[in-house]
């Protein structure tokens, strides 16, 4: 199991650190939530307390089945897929997330895409990765700057996750320009 979070990036987030994160992103009721990377349910339980529909994405076929056993009674829709390569509701959405580290790129740019819908999103990123995001700096910025603003979220130590990620992470939130 050790070697499987190694080579795809998956640290499990604390459940007091998920819920200051879905606080945070200021879910509503009634919101479309992807939590692409849902693992054990970390997120997609106080996504779902607040009233939000959620799709979760998980690529890993046991906690896939084990998603949609424990929320099989809820507003939660489980997709067995990579997350790199989910494909986005044609209806406003927003996402939170801790997906695994070696698909943030991909994520990113997927979310930020010509044509997609996202409102807003607050995802837990390797620090550097958030950095770059927020300066404007990461390759494609000229294309996505003009929909979208990018900024840091709360501090989140890396004793928040298990096992704790090799470096720093940090919270990325993008938001579409002009929306509340």
């Amino acid at each position: 199991m050790s070697g499987e979070r190694t080579r795809w990036g998956w640290h499990r987030l604390d459940s007091r650190w998920a819920e200051r994160l879905v606080d945070n992103a200021g879910i509503t009721s009634g919101d479309l939530v992807l939590d692409v990377g849902a693992g054990t349910g970390a997120l997609t339980r106080p996504l779902i307390n607040r009233g939000a529909r959620v799709i979760a994405f998980e690529l890993h076929p046991t906690r896939a089945h084990e998603l949609r056993r424990d929320f099989a009674n809820d507003n939660v829709t489980v997709v067995q897929a990579d997350g790199a390569d989910v494909r986005l509701p044609r209806r406003p959405f927003r996402v939170v997330a801790n997906p695994p580290f070696g698909i943030t790129v991909a994520l990113l740019r997927r979310l930020t895409a010509p044509g997609s819908r996202l409102i807003r999103a607050d995802i837990i990123v390797p620090g550097h990765t958030a950095e770059r995001w927020v300066t404007g700096t990461p390759p494609g910025a000229n294309r996505w700057r003009q929909e979208f603003g990018c900024s840091l979220g709360p501090p989140i130590p890396r004793s928040a996750f298990s096992p704790p990620p090799p470096n720093r992470v940090s919270i990325l939130v993008i938001k579409r320009r002009g929306w509340r």
